[in-house]
C-alpha cells in the first residue's frame, strides 16, 4: 500500500484545505496514533492506515459535518482494488470505523477501537484534552501514549509521514501560482 499516492488521490477532490483541522496533517498524527495503539492492543495495522486516510477525507466543513464519515468511507470503497486490497471482513471493519466515528463511542472489535482512539488522541488541533471515557483501548488511556498524542496535537506536530508531502504540494501550488 503506497499511502503518499492514497493521499494524492484523495487530495485531488478534497472539499477542505489540506493544512486545515481535518486536513492531511490530522491524517498523519491519526495514523502515528493508530499505529501506536494498534501494535499495544492487536489491531489490524491496515486498517488502522487507511482509516486515518479516509475518516475526515470527504468533509464539506470544519464543523459539524454529519454524513462526513460515511462519505469517506463510500470513497475508500472507490479507490479499494486500485490503490489498495483488504480482505471482506477487514473492509467491513474500515468502514464501520469511517461511517461511525463521531457518533459512536465504544465498540468490541479492537481495531475499531484503535481507529477511534487514534482519532480521539488528537483532540488538541482543537484545543481540547481527549477525555479517558472516551478512549475504548488501555493503549490509549495510558498516560504515556495520552500525554505523547495529546502533547503532539496541542503544538501542531506535523509527523515525518506527512511532511514531505506537505512540501511538495506547497512547492507544486507556488509554481501554480506563478506560471
Amino acid at each position: 500500500m503506497n499511502v503518499t499516492a492514497i493521499i494524492e488521490s484523495i487530495l485531488e477532490e478534497y472539499a477542505l484545505p489540506w493544512n486545515g483541522m481535518h486536513g492531511i496533517i490530522h491524517w498523519g498524527r491519526v495514523l502515528e496514533n493508530g499505529l501506536r495503539l494498534a501494535k499495544a492492543s492487536g489491531g489490524d495495522l491496515e486498517v488502522v492506515t487507511l482509516f486515518a486516510l479516509f475518516h475526515d477525507s470527504r468533509r464539506i466543513n470544519e464543523g459539524r459535518d454529519p454524513g462526513h464519515g460515511s462519505r469517506g468511507a463510500l470513497l475508500a470503497e472507490q479507490f479499494r482494488g486500485a490503490h489498495f486490497e483488504l480482505s471482506d471482513k477487514s473492509f467491513e471493519l474500515l468502514q464501520y470505523a469511517c461511517t461511525w466515528h463521531t457518533d459512536e463511542v465504544n465498540h468490541e472489535d479492537i481495531t475499531v477501537q484503535c481507529c477511534w482512539d487514534a482519532d480521539r488522541l488528537d483532540l488538541g488541533r482543537v484545543g481540547m484534552s481527549p477525555n479517558r471515557r472516551f478512549l475504548n483501548t488501555a493503549a490509549a488511556k495510558s498516560d504515556d501514549i495520552l500525554n505523547w498524542a495529546h502533547g503532539r496535537a496541542a503544538m501542531a506536530f506535523i509527523p515525518e509521514c506527512v511532511q514531505s508531502l506537505c512540501e511538495r504540494i506547497e512547492v507544486r501550488a507556488a509554481t501554480t501560482d506563478v506560471g
